[in-house]
């Protein structure tokens, strides 16, 4: 069966393929290719860790980290000025300590969609 995956992988995926006696077509990609790739893999990686179990949990957010931090080696952004960023934000908004869920926002007396920003 031949399956056409056409996604981002790791760098020894294809030997690991070849390893388990399968073969596999690859392709290097541009800059402009592999940054959009990379935002693919982030909400890939995202969603599984959205959805794993809590033993592999640990593993998914790895991986999700994987990606963030090559998603910031392409942009020529460091890990120090993430967070900075990071520590600023939290500043302004706060963190997530104290599990808050918004429910709904309301304008004089009726409820509302609102531009909160993220």
């Amino acid at each position: 069966m031949t399956n056409f995956p056409y996604k981002l992988v790791r760098d020894r995926i294809p030997e690991i393929i070849k390893k388990a006696g399968k073969t596999c077509e690859i392709e290097y990609l541009d800059r402009e290719h592999y940054q959009q790739a990379l935002r693919d893999k982030l909400i890939e990686e995202a969603q599984e860790a959205a959805q794993a179990n809590p033993e592999d949990l640990l593993s998914e957010l790895a991986d999700l980290s994987e990606v963030i931090e090559a998603l910031l080696k392409t942009h020529h952004i460091s890990l120090d000025t993430l967070k900075q960023v990071q520590s600023q934000r939290q500043q302004q908004r706060g963190g997530f300590d104290q599990q808050i869920r918004l429910l709904s926002v309301s304008r004089d007396d009726q409820s509302i969609n609102s531009n909160i920003s993220r």
